[in-house]
């Protein structure tokens, strides 16, 4: 499957609270949301594009997340990744959005305060996200649908010691899911307009020719207080893992961090060591 010709977006503001705990629950405050429980809006992170912009160097790697060369604050962000086909319509607006995959996916960012669109704290590199190289096939985006079966959880080791970071949590307790979610996604990807921290992404999208495919990460869980309070550093490895509840039970998936070992193929699981930066 080849990533480097989708387009990468996510959702903001997706699950309760996590906004507040990363700091940026301020750039959204000016914002009219039709929905108090909806997300803020949607932000492009790789565009599959020749452009001068930086959103256009391909930023996702399934085994390492490269620090900054300077004293930014980095989070990983444990999430689920969609793989999804787009049909277009008349005017090129988006008809459809078909989730056909689905996997773990760490949305690392920078946590800067004066940034004045989200991209600029998405993608600062080569190797500055993650996804698991396991992708599970979706049955259908709905209630009753295989991802109701799922729970997102995450992890941080350092210095042999390993954290919970992410609070363990049910992929169905985002706060717009299943149809719901693709409908929104699909009137942002056509309405979104410039504003504040948001992209216009049918500009996007028609620089961009068009794509056929992307990848949507659908919002970041919250954080335990640990890994609220806790940057990534060189040499700390990252998990994000997405795991069947009717198998598995959160004590289970720590025993597999704790070894680097995940043998279930109903499990996608996302390990990524923090490296140092380029020069």
């Amino acid at each position: 499957m080849n990533f480097e010709n989708m387009i990468g977006l996510g959702v903001a503001g997706n699950f309760t609270g996590h906004l507040e705990q990363a700091g940026e629950s301020g750039d959204f405050a000016h914002l009219t949301i039709e929905d108090e429980n909806a997300p803020k809006g949607i932000f492009p992170f790789y565009t599959p594009c020749h452009s001068q912009s930086f959103l256009s160097t391909y930023p996702l790697s399934s085994s390492q997340i490269r620090a900054t060369t300077n004293s930014d604050s980095i989070q990983a962000e444990p999430e689920v990744a969609l793989i999804c086909d787009i049909e277009y319509g008349n005017k090129n607006e988006v008809k459809m959005l078909i989730p056909r995959y689905f996997g773990a996916y760490n949305d690392c960012s920078i946590r800067r305060p004066n940034a004045n669109k989200i991209s600029e704290k998405k993608n600062w590199g080569a190797a500055t996200k993650g996804i698991s190289n396991t992708l599970l096939p979706i049955d259908k985006i709905s209630k009753g649908g295989v991802l109701d079966d799922y729970k997102i959880a995450s992890f941080l080791k350092r210095d042999g010691l390993l954290y919970s970071y992410g609070i363990d949590s049910e992929v169905s307790s985002y706060s717009y899911f299943h149809e719901k979610l693709i409908l929104w996604i699909i009137s942002k990807m056509n309405r979104q307009t410039e504003n504040g921290p948001l992209e216009c992404i049918s500009k996007i999208l028609a620089r961009c020719n068009y794509p056929k495919q992307a990848i949507i990460s659908v919002g970041a869980t919250k954080y335990t207080e640990y890994g609220e309070k806790n940057f990534l550093t060189e040499n700390d490895t990252v998990f994000v893992v997405l795991y069947p509840k009717s198998r598995y039970c959160f004590e289970d998936i720590k025993s597999m961090c704790e070894s680097e070992t995940f043998k279930d193929l109903k499990i996608s699981a996302l390990i990524q060591k923090v490296t140092k930066a380029m020069p």
